[in-house]
């Protein structure tokens, strides 16, 4: 795994960046700890679920949990078996998902504050809950050897990975084991091992799964963003972002919530009321400028291949292909909730789905999903929806765009400010990188005028950093860039193409050669 991580003896930062990311609470006006009301509610409900799981028991199911290192909020576990009823050659998938409903009485003190939380924000420095620990991290979460509530789904698959049965109860569930997205892929590749072992034939099993679920996805004009995991997590040197491409497991794995999120989707359509989770397809012209991007980048996107198939073929491992993945989030704009009781919502699909969605696989740490889960369990099996839900869905859109906007403008500002603190006291230092976006010649034009350099974007290849530079340089071209100014007071970071002069010396530029 690549990584790059701050150097103390280098480095008075440490302590300034400590200190900026501890302000980052107060600049953005998070939640702080939960009132005493909110923390005694919850500690008697913790009680009271604990004593009361329900009485169908599918503790026999084995169960594991895969999730980032270190993760102790664990909203789903897993299980899948060769065959379905009808189908001997296809696939049995069982995903638990924490029982989060079970804990919050609709009107009380903590269903309020987590209407008002809206969802867990993780900063470097720890995280702001959606839910007190006493549920986030004990009683609700599906941590492994103790009996807990759960959401159960379970879905029969075809020899091709297609839903051909659906359903969901609650149970009473044990996880048998807590994996890691390493352990699991490493696990996956030493093979399925003893036909004992359950869990690794699962494991081999979700592979499959995940490919199959792939191809499905491919043949509905799906397309997934394969972005490199950013983590920035406290080390005994200091802070490391680690970056990453996503493992196999994690893209197979993430099939699983995807295929929950549609089932969940199809319930609440055919049922007539639920929460799905939209997003208009692209318009032309953003297309258009994308496909200019990838010619610019040397990796066109050919009018023959579908969206999702031109993003599934690209390697982010090198610098110019992950740029066009980092461009290609600009045709994945305008997501947001859409609430409905009565007839379908105008628009019921996510577009880079491909398909109606709705989020349904984390409650412990979004607000939505525990109200997709009530919704589709009284469906799923006859029942009136809680009018308590009735009531409240109409708000939720809002309140999930207000915390999403939060949570995205927060973690962006923590990115910013380790990067900078990364990279101060380098000043002047030389890096290679590759020119994301380059100034137009109308923009070229207007810096002259105003006598700077124009501005563009690249991707520095270490450490892994998007970062705005100044200079004249073409769109998709390797270059050597000099860091300009790395400020944690103004989370910025800028950079110059290396062997033009600053503004204002007056010297002709011209854009810099290949770097070979």
């Amino acid at each position: 795994m690549a990584y790059y991580h701050l150097d103390l003896a280098r480095s008075a930062a440490q302590t300034e960046l400590a200190r900026s990311l501890a302000a980052l609470r107060e600049e953005f006006d998070l939640p702080t700890a939960f009132s005493p009301e909110v923390l005694d509610e919850a500690e008697r409900a913790a009680a009271a679920v604990v004593r009361s799981l329900p009485g169908n028991d599918r503790t026999d199911l084995p169960l594991v949990t895969i999730d980032p290192p270190g993760s102790t909020d664990l909203d789903q576990a897993l299980y899948i078996e060769r065959g379905a009823e009808g189908h001997p050659d296809g696939f049995t998938v069982h995903y638990a998902i924490a029982d989060v409903p079970a804990f919050i009485a609709p009107g009380g003190a903590l269903d309020a504050e987590t209407l008002r939380r809206g969802q867990t924000i993780y900063l470097p420095d720890g995280r702001v809950p959606l839910h007190p620990e006493v549920i986030s991290e004990d009683a609700g979460s599906l941590l492994p050897r103790v009996d807990r509530g759960a959401y159960l789904w379970t879905f029969a698959l075809d020899a091709d990975g297609a839903v051909v049965d659906t359903a969901l109860e609650r149970a009473t569930v044990r996880s048998r084991e807590q994996l890691t997205y390493e352990r699991a892929q490493a696990r996956i590749d030493a093979g399925p091992g003893s036909a004992d072992d359950e869990t690794a034939t699962s494991l081999a099993l979700l592979k499959q799964v995940g490919i199959l679920r792939t191809r499905q996805e491919a043949a509905r004009g799906g397309a997934s963003l394969r972005l490199p995991e950013q983590e920035i997590t406290v080390t005994d040197h200091g802070y490391e972002v680690l970056t990453a491409p996503p493992l196999e497991v994690e893209d197979w794995n993430a099939q699983v919530s995807l295929l929950t999120g549609m089932a969940a989707a199809r319930i609440m359509l055919e049922g007539g009321i639920g929460l799905l989770r939209t997003m208009p397809p692209a318009d032309a012209d953003s297309i258009d400028r994308f496909r200019a991007r990838t010619r610019a980048l040397g990796h066109p996107w050919s009018d023959r291949q579908s969206y999702g198939e031109y993003l599934r073929g690209l390697d982010i491992r090198d610098p110019q292909q992950l740029a066009i993945m980092h461009a290609a989030t600009s045709l994945f704009r305008g997501a947001g909730y859409t609430a409905f009781d009565g007839d379908a919502p105008e628009i019921a699909v996510q577009s880079a789905i491909a398909a109606p969605y709705a989020h349904a696989t984390a409650p412990l740490r979004r607000l939505v999903d525990r109200f997709v889960l009530v919704t589709c369990l009284a469906l799923r099996h006859g029942e009136r929806v809680p009018e308590a839900i009735r009531a409240i869905l109409p708000a939720l859109p809002e309140a999930m765009r207000e915390s999403n906007l939060l949570a995205s403008r927060t973690s962006n500002a923590a990115l910013e400010l380790v990067e900078a603190a990364s990279l101060h006291g380098l000043e002047g230092q030389e890096f290679t990188a590759v020119v994301v976006s380059g100034p137009g010649p109308e923009q070229e034009e207007r810096a002259r005028a105003q006598g700077r350099l124009p501005w563009g974007e690249v991707q520095v290849e270490h450490p892994p950093v998007l970062a705005r530079y100044e200079g004249f340089a073409e769109a998709g071209s390797r270059i050597r860039v000099v860091l300009v100014r790395a400020d944690m007071a103004t989370r910025t970071v800028l950079f110059r193409v290396a062997g033009q002069a600053p503004a204002g010396d007056g010297a002709h530029q011209d854009a810099p050669g290949p770097v070979d």
